[in-house]
């Protein structure tokens, strides 16, 4: 009788554990510290759209350099190891009892290690700002010179590069970089999900139509090309996500290992799906004619890709303040620490500051070229693949050789492939790279194209196109 009543309690309290532990995936206690915290899918809302928000634009240029089929086997091997990265950075980050992707590089590779990641993680976020503005500019004006016929006052002022910079920055980026708790910016990422999904929306209705207008160029349907480190680079370069994850990650209700894991897989599962979906009908709409930025493929006069347009730059405006978070971290922890929150007038003046600068340098220029080129091979690669498999090889107590680090250490030979080929050929081809043919005429918007028309773009330059494409997927 004894024994029966003390398996019984134990089995009670066996079953009190498990449903404990199930339910830290589905309830989510409120915090004492009294920061803002968000369920499973408004953080999964951050993280998707710092994956897609601008990244998605390029992927049909990827399928033509890479070729069709080539193509989506490199998205979903970037999108498994993104997956497998950002698991390991926040390993990392228990393994080092750190809190920041600083933490974890300094407890990796002391202060010089610390400083490299500190430099790369806060180029890549502030080039990003700089390319977000000229996206937004150039989309605006645009459609605006549409419009008004590319004359007039309404043109001078509205149609103004700098003006509509200057106008997006203050009605929107700067006020939503104010934020102090990333956890607030989660309706704001799915808002522009949402819009994002608009896009995918209007390419599909758009698609029986330009494959009606526009002819397939030679070798459109190849399995696969010889420019497949394009789509290295720019698949790559768009699934970076990893220099904010562990803020979006301190912003989830108990970020338990298997509810960040829910995140992390959702996450990268939705960012796939919008990927190919948008990459495969964008491709299939113009083949050969496909330039890095899809929207620049249509025609100007086209109203409802004029309407995508402008939603497309509103997406970038709501992705731009989580790139502004990072940076303003890094700068924090690099010369005021993390210890305790920025007093108002100094939060205030740090984000204007580094928000006003990045808008000063994107009225300077129309196209980033060679910048953004390096931007994406020398900083996106080491913060995604390279640094989070070192440092858990690193910090991890078994072997380095050791089976456990097996797949780690493929995920880093796999970001030291892409930089070092990507750097390789930008070198190679550096006097083109620092070319920019942005907002050229098409063929098949003149009067006189005829639909029998063949182009062969089979000689156009990596570093051209490369240029061109990170002009608009930052």
């Amino acid at each position: 009788m004894h024994m029966t009543e003390t398996l019984q309690s134990m089995s009670d309290a066996s079953s009190i554990s498990g449903m404990s532990e199930s339910s830290q995936l589905v309830a989510e206690p409120a915090k004492d510290d009294g920061k803002l915290r968000n369920n499973i899918p408004m953080t999964s809302f951050n993280l998707i759209n710092s994956i897609i928000g601008s990244g998605v634009i390029g992927v049909p240029y990827a399928l033509k350099r890479a070729g069709i089929g080539l193509g989506i086997i490199i998205i979903l091997v970037a999108a498994l190891a993104s997956d497998y990265a950002i698991l390991l950075l926040i390993d990392g980050g228990k393994l080092s009892g750190g809190s920041t992707y600083q933490d974890v590089v300094q407890a990796s590779f002391g202060r010089p290690g610390f400083y490299i990641l500190t430099l790369l993680q806060f180029l890549f976020p502030f080039i990003s700002m700089v390319s977000y503005n000229v996206i937004v500019a150039d989309g605006i004006s645009k459609v605006i010179a549409e419009l008004t016929g590319a004359e007039g006052v309404t043109y001078m002022v509205l149609g103004n590069r700098q003006f509509v910079i200057a106008l997006s920055i203050l009605l929107f980026t700067l006020p939503l970089s104010l934020y102090r708790n990333i956890a607030r910016l989660s309706k704001w990422a799915g808002l522009a999900l949402l819009l994002i999904f608009f896009v995918v929306l209007v390419i599909i209705f758009r698609l029986p139509t330009m494959t009606a207008k526009v002819p397939a160029t030679p070798y459109a349907w190849s399995f696969a090309n010889g420019h497949f480190t394009d789509a290295l680079g720019i698949i790559s370069f768009a699934y970076v996500c990893h220099h904010n994850t562990f803020m979006i990650h301190t912003s989830l209700e108990n970020p338990t290992t298997a509810r960040w894991g829910y995140v992390t897989h959702a996450s990268i599962a939705a960012a796939t799906v919008f990927t190919l979906l948008f990459g495969i009908v964008g491709y299939v709409s113009f083949t050969g004619y496909t330039q890095g930025d899809l929207l620049e493929n249509y025609c100007y006069n086209d109203s409802l890709v004029n309407v995508a347009r402008i939603v497309y730059t509103i997406t970038i405006m709501l992705t731009f303040p989580v790139e502004c978070f990072v940076c303003r971290e890094v700068v924090q922890n690099l010369f005021l620490g993390l210890t305790e929150e920025l007093c108002l007038w100094k939060h205030v003046l740090l984000t204007a500051v580094l928000v006003g600068f990045t808008g000063a340098i994107s009225m300077t220029t129309e196209c980033l070229g060679i910048v953004l080129a390096l931007n994406g091979i020398l900083a996106a690669c080491p913060l995604a693949y390279i640094f989070p498999s070192m440092c858990v090889i690193k910090l991890r107590p078994e072997p380095i050789l050791s089976r456990g680090n097996t797949l780690p250490g493929l995920i880093a030979i796999f970001g030291i492939l892409i930089f070092v080929v990507g750097s390789l050929m930008i070198v190679v081809n550096f006097k083109d790279a620092t070319k920019c043919n942005h907002g050229a005429q098409l063929p098949y918007c003149e009067a006189s194209f005829l639909p029998t028309t063949t182009v062969n773009m089979s000689t156009t330059t990596l570093a051209t196109t490369t240029a061109s494409l990170l002009n608009i997927t930052v």
